[in-house]
């Protein structure tokens, strides 16, 4: 490797670490795209993503919240009402996630074909 492609490859990384230092885990994006659909409350937003349990989706809607992708909303009650949308700053993850979509189907379908083909 030349000493720009040395470069080039240590800036791509660093780039990438910090992309997945934000959404890493299975469940951001996932929270991301729910919000995508409009704002929720806590136990909606928790039934939008299947299988997350309480503790995460809090602790993955702090992390959001303070890298600024969503807001929270509290309406005083009784009872107290939290709303969570998401700001505009994550609207530029949606074509990382129509990528992701797209590879994630095309990956889908590739492994069905793997194992509908005969051994």
């Amino acid at each position: 490797m030349t000493k720009p492609q040395i470069s080039e490859c240590v800036l791509t990384m660093q780039a990438l670490r910090n992309a997945l230092l934000v959404v890493n885990g299975k469940w951001k994006l996932q929270i991301i795209v729910a919000l995508n659909a409009g704002t929720r409350h806590f136990r909606g937003l928790e039934r939008s993503v299947p299988g997350i349990s309480t503790k995460v989706l809090a602790k993955e809607l702090k992390d959001l919240e303070a890298h600024q992708f969503i807001a929270r909303t509290v309406h005083p009650g009784p009872p107290v009402l939290v709303e969570y949308h998401v700001l505009p700053y994550a609207r530029t993850l949606d074509p990382v996630i129509e990528v992701l979509k797209a590879w994630g189907l095309q990956h889908q379908q590739r492994l069905e074909a793997d194992n509908a083909a005969p051994v």
